[in-house]
C-alpha cells in the first residue's frame, strides 16, 4: 500500500493500473497525454463535430445500389492515412481505398517515430492492420508519389485523392556551425535507432561526455531518455541492433535539454517528464532560480499545465526523500533543463573537424503564458559539448508541383481538409495542420477530412462515372519499372523481423536495407 504522504505525482506513478484519463492517448513520441495543451479544448470540440457528422452520414450517405463504387486514393500510410481510410471504409460500404507509401513497409511514425521503450503506443498497428486487410482496401508500398507517379495521374484514376504523407523533414537551426560533424537533427537520430532505412548510416559519435538537445518537446525527451537509458534496459525492445551496439559503447554522461522560453512553456508532457525523473542511473539538474515566482503564476494555468509545472517545480526546489536521495548519489549520469537560452552558434573544435560546444543567447520573455515570446537580452554563454541534436520541429515538403503548398507554414492550404482551389483533392494529418498534437489529434483530424470527402461525394461535387483506380496506376508503374509492395508482402517481412528478434528475446529485429527486403520477397 502506498504511503498517504506521497505527492500526487507519486500517486500517479504508483497507480499505473488505473484506466487512462479522459482525453489521454499515445503520441508519436510515446506520451499518453495530450501534448498540445493549448489545443485540448479545440480537440474535444472537433471530436464532437466529427461524431455529429458521422450520425448524419449514417442517414445521408447510404449509397444507391446502382452507384459506381467510389475509387479513393490515400497517399501515406502513417496514422493520418490509415485513419482517413478507416473512416471512408466504415461510412461508405462500397468505397474502395488504395493506400500508397514510399517506404516498403507501412505505419509511418508509429513504426519509425515512437520510442522503442514505449511498445504500448504501437498497439494501434493492430487496428491499422485490420483496415489494410479489408477486401476494399489495398496497400501499395515502394511507390514515391511525385516521382513514380504524379498527383495529376492519381486524380485521373480516382474519384478523390487524399494527401496524408506527413512531415518528413526537420526545421533547420540556421546558425553558423550547423553543418559540423556531431550536429544531427533529432528526427534523423530517432530514425536511426528506430530503423528508418534512410537514416541507417547515420553513425553518431557518442564518445563525448556531454550532449545538448535543442528543443523541449516530447521528441527531445525521447532522445535524452534513449541516450541515458542503461543499454540492458533496451535489449528487449525493437531498437535496432546496430543502434544498441553504439549505445553500449556510449560515453555520454550528461544531457542538457535547452529551450528558448521558460518552465511554463515547455512542450513535453507530464508522462515524459516523470519517465525522465525516474530514469534508472540518472539524476536531474534544474536551477531553482528558473522557478522563482512560478508558484503564484501557475494558479491560473489549465489543469494539465499546472500539474506539469508543479512537478517541475517540486523536482527543482524540494529536497528528495531518503530513498530518492540515495538513488541520486549513486547515479552515474545526469540530465538537465536549461531555460531562457537560444542557439546562436555551434562552436568547432580547434582543428575544425567536429563540434566542441554551442553558444547560447540568453533570453527573456515578453508576454505571458503560452503566447510568451523569447527575446535576446544581449548576453550569451558557451556550453561545451561533443554532440548537438536539434529538436526544434518537423516540417512537410511539397509533394508535386501541381499541389498548392505554403512553404512558410509547411502545410497544404486547405479548408477542413479540402485543398484550396483543387476539387477532388484533400489532405489530412500533419501536412494539413502542421506537426502538432498526438495520435488522437490526427485521428479526429483525419476523420473530419474523410467526412468532408463523403459529403462532397453525396453532393455530387466529385467526378461521376467509373474510374479505373489502381488498374490504371498499376499499368503506369509497370511501364516505369516500379514494382509495388503489397500488404501481403509486408506481412512476409513482418514475419521475418519477428523471427529474427526471437533469438534475442526482442519483439522483432527490424529490416533496414530495402534491397534485402526486396530479395526476401523474391524480387
Amino acid at each position: 500500500m502506498a504511503p498517504r504522504c506521497w505527492p500526487w505525482w507519486h500517486w500517479s506513478a504508483w497507480r499505473r493500473t488505473r484506466p487512462p484519463p479522459v482525453g489521454s492517448t499515445p503520441t508519436f513520441g510515446g506520451s499518453d497525454e495530450v501534448g498540445d495543451l493549448a489545443n485540448a479544448k479545440a480537440l474535444r470540440i472537433k471530436r464532437r463535430r466529427v461524431q455529429m457528422g458521422v450520425k448524419l452520414e449514417k442517414l445521408q450517405l447510404l449509397p444507391d445500389a446502382h452507384e459506381q463504387p467510389p475509387q479513393i486514393c490515400v497517399v501515406g500510410s502513417g496514422p493520418a492515412g490509415f485513419y482517413t481510410a478507416q473512416h471512408l471504409l466504415k461510412h461508405h460500404p462500397r468505397a474502395h481505398v488504395d493506400i500508397y507509401e514510399k517506404q516498403l513497409v507501412p505505419f509511418g511514425l508509429v513504426r519509425f517515430g515512437v520510442a522503442p521503450d514505449h511498445p504500448e503506443v504501437k498497439n494501434v498497428i493492430n487496428t491499422f492492420t485490420q483496415t489494410a486487410r479489408s477486401d476494399r482496401c489495398a496497400f501499395h508500398g515502394n511507390v514515391v508519389v511525385g516521382r513514380d507517379v504524379a498527383v495529376s495521374e492519381l486524380q485521373a484514376a480516382y474519384h478523390a485523392v487524399v494527401l496524408s504523407y506527413g512531415a518528413e523533414d526537420h526545421q533547420g537551426l540556421e546558425i553558423p556551425g550547423e553543418e559540423l560533424p556531431g550536429v544531427f537533427s533529432a528526427r534523423a537520430f530517432v530514425g536511426w535507432y528506430n530503423g528508418l532505412p534512410e537514416d541507417r548510416e547515420l553513425a553518431p559519435d557518442l564518445s563525448c561526455d556531454t550532449a545538448v538537445i535543442l528543443g523541449q518537446g516530447n521528441v527531445a525527451l525521447d532522445v535524452a531518455r534513449i541516450l541515458l537509458t542503461p543499454p540492458e534496459h533496451l535489449e528487449k525492445t525493437d531498437i535496432t541492433e546496430a543502434a544498441l551496439g553504439v549505445l553500449r559503447q556510449s560515453r555520454v554522461k550528461t544531457v542538457w535539454i535547452v529551450g528558448r522560453r521558460g518552465p511554463l512553456q515547455v512542450a513535453f508532457t507530464i508522462k515524459e517528464l516523470r519517465e525522465m525523473i525516474q530514469l534508472p542511473g540518472t539524476r536531474p539538474m534544474l536551477d531553482p532560480a528558473d522557478f522563482l515566482g512560478l508558484q503564484d503564476r501557475i494558479k491560473e494555468a489549465p489543469r494539465q499545465r499546472k500539474r506539469l509545472t508543479e512537478l517541475l517545480l517540486w523536482t527543482a526546489t524540494e529536497e528528495p526523500g531518503v530513498e530518492e536521495a540515495a538513488r541520486r548519489v549513486l547515479a552515474s549520469r545526469t540530465w538537465g533543463l536549461r531555460f531562457f537560452r537560444s542557439p546562436q552558434q555551434v562552436l568547432a573544435s580547434p582543428d575544425g573537424r567536429r563540434v566542441a560546444g554551442i553558444r547560447l543567447a540568453v533570453t527573456r520573455l515578453e508576454g505571458v503564458g503560452e503566447a510568451a515570446r523569447a527575446v535576446p537580452t544581449g548576453d550569451a554563454e558557451d556550453l561545451p559539448c561533443g554532440l548537438v541534436l536539434s529538436s526544434v520541429g518537423y516540417k512537410s515538403r511539397p509533394i508535386d508541383p501541381s499541389v498548392p503548398f505554403d512553404p512558410k507554414r509547411g502545410v497544404i492550404p486547405n479548408t477542413e481538409g479540402r485543398v484550396v482551389d483543387v476539387p477532388g483533392l484533400y489532405c489530412s494529418g500533419w501536412v494539413k495542420r502542421g506537426p502538432t498534437g498526438v495520435i488522437a489529434t490526427t485521428m479526429t483530424d483525419s476523420f473530419l477530412t474523410g467526412q468532408m470527402l463523403l459529403q462532397d461525394l453525396k453532393a455530387g461535387l466529385l467526378p461521376s462515372g467509373p474510374r479505373p483506380g489502381y488498374a490504371a496506376i498499376e499499368a503506369l508503374l509497370s511501364s516505369r519499372g516500379v514494382r509495388p509492395v503489397s500488404f501481403a508482402d509486408w506481412e512476409k517481412l513482418d514475419a521475418e523481423e519477428v523471427s529474427r528478434g526471437k533469438g534475442a528475446g526482442k519483439p522483432r529485429e527490424k529490416l533496414l536495407d530495402p534491397q534485402e527486403m526486396l530479395r526476401l520477397l523474391g524480387r
